[in-house]
């Protein structure tokens, strides 16, 4: 039984530094570009060379 307890413990330890991570990372914009990426696989812009 004490080794459920660890495990849970550990589990919200990890699940806690998770969330520490996200909130961080959404109070430093990192998530700033939101359409970026989507648009930049829709336009090519390579060259060609012939």
């Amino acid at each position: 039984m004490s080794a459920l307890f660890v495990l849970v413990i550990v589990s919200i330890a990890v699940a806690a530094t998770f969330l520490g991570a996200f909130i961080w990372s959404v109070k430093t914009d990192q998530y700033e570009d939101r359409d970026g990426a989507s648009m930049r696989m829709l336009y090519d812009n390579d060259v060609k060379k012939s």
